[in-house]
C-alpha cells in the first residue's frame, strides 16, 4: 500500500493495484470546489504516472458521491495558487490511459454526473440517486453534456436534460450511465472484484483496450478494419502476448496475474 498525502478536498491511497481518490467535503456533499476540482486532476496524474497502478478508483467520502457545484460557496473562500479547468478532468478520466472506476456511494447530480459519464466502469450503490438538476435553477448541464450523451444517447439524454427528474441506481443501469447497481454494502466489495479481474489481464492489453473502445465507434467500418489489423498484429507480436500465450500452453498464470493473489494484493 502506498499513499499520497491528504489534502483539504481529497484523499489519495494506492492497494490492491488501484489508486483510489476519494472526495472528501462529506459536510457540502462533495461539491466541485476549484481545489476539489484541480486535486482530482493532480491524482489522476499521479496514479497515470505510477507504475504499481493498474486501475483508478473515484469514490465520495460520506452518504453523498457528488453534488455538483458548489453553489453554497461564498465569494471570497481560498482558492488554490493554480486552478484546473472541470474540463481538463473529465478530458484525463476520458482519455488516461489506465481504466478509472466511479464507485458511486450516494448522490450524485448536476456536475458530479460528469465524472461519472466520464469513467470507463460504474458501480453505484442501488440507493443512490442521480439527477441533471441544471434546469431546476435555471441553466443546463452544458459542459457534462459531453460525455453524459456519449453514455446515455439523445433519447435519454432529452428527457432527463429537460426534466432535472431523480432517478435512481438501477435506472442508471438502464440508461446506459451505469453497469452494476448493488446494495450499498456490497458497493466496495463488487468494485474490488472489478479491480481483481482488471488485474488479471496483461497490463499493456488492458491499456490497448481502452483505446480500442474510445476509438472504433466513430470510425467506419472500412476504417475500423483497417485500424484494427494492423493493431491486432502489433499485440500478438508483442512480448506480454508471448508470456500469456505460454501461460495458457503451461497451464499456470501469466507472469502478471501470478504477482498477485486473489484479493489483488501484491504477493
Amino acid at each position: 500500500m502506498s499513499n499520497q498525502p491528504g489534502t483539504e478536498c481529497t484523499l489519495y491511497e494506492v492497494r490492491s493495484g488501484a489508486a483510489w481518490i476519494t472526495l472528501n467535503r462529506p459536510e457540502r456533499r462533495n461539491a466541485l470546489s476549484p481545489t476539489l476540482v484541480t486535486e482530482v486532476h493532480d491524482h489522476l496524474a499521479a496514479a497515470q504516472a505510477d507504475d504499481s497502478v493498474r486501475s483508478i478508483v473515484i469514490t465520495g467520502a460520506g452518504k453523498g458521491f457528488c453534488s455538483g457545484a458548489d453553489l453554497k460557496r461564498q465569494p471570497g473562500e481560498s482558492e488554490p495558487d493554480r486552478i484546473v479547468p472541470y474540463p481538463d478532468v473529465l478530458t484525463a478520466i476520458w482519455e488516461g490511459e489506465k481504466p478509472v472506476i466511479a464507485a458511486v456511494n450516494g448522490h450524485a447530480f448536476a456536475g458530479g454526473l460528469g465524472m461519472v459519464a466520464a469513467s470507463d466502469l460504474v458501480i453505484t450503490a442501488e440507493e443512490a440517486m442521480f439527477s441533471f438538476s441544471e434546469v431546476r435553477i435555471g441553466v443546463i448541464p452544458a459542459i457534462i453534456a459531453v460525455v453524459c450523451l456519449r453514455k446515455l444517447g439523445p433519447h435519454h439524454g432529452m428527457r432527463l436534460f429537460l426534466t432535472g427528474d431523480r432517478f435512481s441506481g438501477g435506472q442508471a443501469v438502464e440508461y446506459g450511465l451505469a453497469h452494476k447497481a448493488v446494495p450499498r454494502d456490497d458497493l466496495m466489495a463488487t468494485v474490488q472484484e472489478e479491480i481483481d479481474a482488471i488485474n488479471l489481464g496483461g497490463p499493456n492489453a488492458v491499456v490497448e483496450c481502452k483505446k480500442l473502445v474510445r476509438a472504433v465507434p466513430d470510425i467506419s467500418l472500412a476504417e475500423g478494419f483497417e485500424l484494427t489489423q494492423g493493431w491486432s498484429r502489433r499485440m500478438f507480436q508483442s512480448e506480454e502476448a508471448a508470456e500469456g500465450m505460454a501461460a495458457f500452453r503451461e497451464k499456470r498464470k501469466p507472469s502478471w496475474a501470478a504477482a498477485v493473489g486473489s484479493s489483488g494484493e501484491s504477493s
